[in-house]
């Protein structure tokens, strides 16, 4: 049996095993999905630190670009992404098959606890993906408007992200929240606005 096999059973004394007997950690799925990253997509936490413990690459891209990094930022799990970025080997500036940091979709996702560990690193608050959109654009246009997404934008102000930068078409933040109707999330862009 190979790690794949292992990772994708939830066996992790046989994930142990393989990893003491040498086993090929950046072994790759049809999906080109790594071990590393077929655990984090199960959110299987003990998994996840033997390999991340053993070297794993947080950074290997499947073929959809995902990486264990960014899929941890983005899908809210947020005990491997921990993991990740203590190792302190996650690239920040790694993007996935949108352009977008691994900030962009935790807000897109409505993962205030990500977006909070994610601003707590060196990440760029307001990196432009390939739609035009900032992770305060990609919270407002995406989002609900209800306190999730108003706890998100919060942090994403707190951690000074610019109100000021415009869409693909020139609509401000501000602009989107008041057409949607998001007078919470309007009101608190408009107040860093002044």
């Amino acid at each position: 049996m190979n790690l794949l096999e292992a990772v994708a059973q939830g066996d992790a004394e046989l994930v142990r095993g393989l990893i003491s007997e040498g086993a090929d950690l950046e072994i790759r799925d049809s999906a080109r999905r790594s071990p590393l990253l077929l655990a984090t997509t199960r959110n299987d936490v003990q998994i996840a630190r033997l390999l991340i413990e053993a070297g794993a690459d947080v950074n290997a891209k499947d073929n959809i670009r995902d990486t264990p990094f960014l899929y941890a930022g983005a899908e809210g799990r947020n005990e491997i992404l921990r993991l990740i970025l203590a190792g302190g080997r996650a690239d920040l500036a790694d993007t996935n098959r949108y352009g977008g940091t691994a900030l962009i979709p935790a807000c897109h996702h409505g993962h205030p606890e990500t977006v909070s560990i994610l601003l707590e690193t060196d990440i760029d608050v307001d990196h432009v993906n390939n739609l035009g959109w900032t992770a305060l654009l990609e919270a407002v246009i995406l989002g609900d408007g209800w306190p999730i997404y108003q706890e998100i934008v919060g942090l994403l102000l707190d951690a000074g992200a610019d109100v000021s930068l415009a869409d693909a078409e020139g609509t401000l933040p501000l602009d989107h929240a008041r057409s949607r109707g998001f007078d919470a999330i309007a009101a608190m862009v408009e107040k860093v606005a002044r």
